[in-house]
């Protein structure tokens, strides 16, 4: 049977529901994880080695942290992500509170595994028709950057193809050069043309940082 490529997480602590539903899904999906912890999903979603689902499904009642923390983690890693919630009878309540903080669906137990795979149909088309949409923005917005960027040299022109061609990854990058080169408009750049470009760029002056905070003011402290 051939299978439609997706990313997919499914969290569910009951053993049976959970296997029975990736069992369900992998049937139509390239790539189905599941996990039985809210924690467990939530440190998942987090890893930047692994790459953002495109559809999760949770239960709100979870073992380690609740369904609205395993959004919030699917929030902050990629708003793109389209987040199903399941709820029991009597939960539906819970659940428009979940939508309101950013589920795109609610699902109720006892679940229908013919409706779950339509709806997961739908999610995963909106995930990528908002792609789609953010890409264009991003090429759009990072012509408006290229019009401000002054110079017709073979150095210049290969340093702004490099920076099209990285945005779209999560490579991380360091742009160098002297003093009125351009470096904060090629990063403006790389920015604007990646999928982050509905984010904050946050500039830094590192020169005015004393050496001892500059590690703690980039990269955060704790305490001990």
């Amino acid at each position: 049977m051939n299978t439609r490529d997706a990313r997919i997480l499914v969290v569910e602590d009951n053993d049976t529901l959970r296997r029975g539903i990736a069992l369900a899904l992998r049937e139509s999906w390239s790539d189905v994880d599941d996990l039985a912890a809210g924690d467990a999903a939530v440190e998942r979603i987090r890893d930047p080695a692994v790459d953002p689902y495109d559809v999760i499904i949770t239960d709100l009642r979870l073992p380690g942290a609740d369904g609205l923390e395993v959004l919030g983690a699917a929030r902050e890693r990629d708003r793109r992500t389209s987040v199903l919630v399941m709820t029991a009878y009597g939960s539906i309540e819970t659940a428009v509170g979940a939508m309101r903080s950013g589920a795109w669906d609610f699902v109720q137990k006892p679940l229908d595994l013919d409706q779950l795979e339509l709806r997961v149909v739908r999610a995963v088309d909106h995930r990528r028709l908002l792609h789609e949409v953010t890409e264009l923005r991003a090429k759009e917005a990072a012509r408006d950057v290229v019009e401000q960027i002054v110079g017709d040299s073979p150095a210049l022109r290969s340093a702004m193809d490099l920076a099209r061609r990285v945005a779209p990854t999560r490579s991380t990058v360091l742009v160098t050069g002297e003093t009125g080169t351009g470096k904060e408009l090629i990063a403006g750049l790389i920015h604007r043309a990646s999928s982050r470009s509905d984010g904050p760029l946050v500039k830094v002056n590192c020169a005015a940082l004393p050496e001892t905070l500059l590690e703690s003011e980039l990269f955060g402290h704790e305490r001990g």
